[in-house]
């Protein structure tokens, strides 16, 4: 099916996946009309730097943007932001908006992301509790970021982490809560949460493993944090981050396919061959691990934006990288490459205790992830080596007396 000389795009959902699908379209030459559709008022915007430099106020809010409101203009993309898409009619090609009216696509790109978890207990609705997800709930936080606050937040992964250290360092008493054994249990290894850990408390952050969370307490307004033991952890500010949850909703209703996401090719194409998906709301073929999963990252949306691009333009596949990922916490950088589920065997080149080492994650010998601490030759060499599918002895990675880049052409 020719889609590159279609007349219009329509384009689901107004962040990074958007923003790059109507970048890529116009770079290809797509001539035709395009229409971006974002629920928030604000055009499509970062949100790394949410829980990092624009919470702390290090980063300008014009410096979130992906595009200023002339670029749109200028690429003659029609943007329609606060409007809601209510259903997508696949017999007569057409998205239903909140305002009644409806928008006729020839092609159709599903960029909806995601949403928050929601905390099911008592006392999530009290003023004080936030979720940390988008522009408007930054706002609402930032002002109570004072010194002496008191902040207590739920779910010890990468955001809330991040989110811990940026509160530290504005001078809040900062408590973290976590189900697990262990902090970063879903994503990292023992050793990593062993080193998070030790480096929050260092900077003064109470974190609290196996802590169950039974409700949160107050009047109008949260004041404390109530655990199943009975123990109250005094709050005037809650933070929830519990994980998120695919919007895919629409694309369900649709009779799109979908399974923890909305199901694509590599090309982002879904079931149906007028309608794409991108972002955290699309399951894509993780083709260097042989599975189908959902990526929350700005890479995988950056280049899920690209391929539904290319596809539409019938230009060639762009290249599919390995995973990444990043964080910030005080002034450490962790870098992610790859994967790791699964892993059977971890090694740790350098000494953690040193706060810049890496942790290589292996599957029958076979290199699948590494975190690195401060440690940006591990990263950018792992990434090549996860790609390349190689098999690397465990102590030729831990000999600290050799570069990376001999470790990485040994392996060639």
């Amino acid at each position: 099916m020719d889609l590159s000389q279609s007349q219009s795009v329509v384009i689901i959902g107004g962040g990074q996946a958007a923003a790059q699908a109507c970048a890529s379209l116009r770079q290809f030459g797509y001539a035709g009309k395009i229409t971006l559709i974002g629920e928030e008022a604000a055009l499509p915007y970062q949100r790394p730097p949410l829980s990092k430099a624009y919470m702390k106020g290090d980063m300008a809010e014009e410096r979130l943007y992906f595009k200023p409101e002339a670029w749109y203009q200028d690429q003659q993309i029609e943007v329609m932001l606060s409007t809601r898409v209510e259903a997508i009619d696949r017999a007569t090609r057409q998205v239903k908006l909140s305002s009644g009216e409806e928008l006729v696509y020839d092609v159709l790109i599903i960029a909806t992301g995601s949403r928050p978890r929601p905390l099911p207990l008592e006392g999530a609705n009290l003023d004080g509790v936030f979720d940390l997800r988008d522009l408007a709930d930054v706002e609402h936080i930032r002002p109570r970021m004072v010194a002496g606050q008191r902040l207590v937040i739920v779910g010890a992964g990468y955001i809330g982490l991040e989110a811990a250290a940026v509160a530290r360092q504005l001078g809040l008493e900062v408590t973290v809560l976590e189900m697990a054994d262990r902090v970063l249990a879903r994503v990292t290894s023992p050793v990593m949460s062993a080193f998070y850990e030790t480096e929050h408390r260092a900077q003064g952050v109470d974190i609290r493993t196996g802590a169950q969370l039974a409700s949160l307490k107050g009047d109008d307004a949260v004041e404390a944090a109530v655990l199943a033991d009975g123990t109250e952890i005094p709050a005037d500010i809650v933070l929830v981050g519990i994980g998120i949850l695919p919007n895919v909703e629409l694309a369900q209703e649709a009779g799109i396919a979908c399974s923890n996401g909305i199901l694509t090719d590599r090309d982002a194409r879904t079931n149906d061959p007028r309608i794409f998906a991108a972002g955290d709301c699309a399951a894509r073929p993780l083709i260097h691990y042989g599975r189908k999963g959902r990526l929350e990252s700005v890479h995988n949306a950056i280049e899920q934006g690209k391929l539904a691009a290319a596809a539409i333009m019938e230009k060639p596949r762009p290249p599919e990288d390995c995973p990444w990922f990043w964080s910030d916490q005080y002034d450490l950088k962790l870098q992610i490459a790859g994967l790791s589920t699964d892993y059977d065997e971890i090694v740790v080149r350098g000494d953690p205790a040193d706060r810049k080492f890496a942790a290589f994650y292996l599957r029958g010998g076979k290199l699948i992830a590494v975190d690195a601490v401060n440690s940006p030759p591990e990263f950018l060499a792992s990434k090549r080596l996860i790609m390349s599918g190689a098999c690397l002895a465990p102590e030729l990675l831990s000999d600290t007396s050799k570069t990376m880049k001999e470790i990485a052409a040994s392996a060639a």
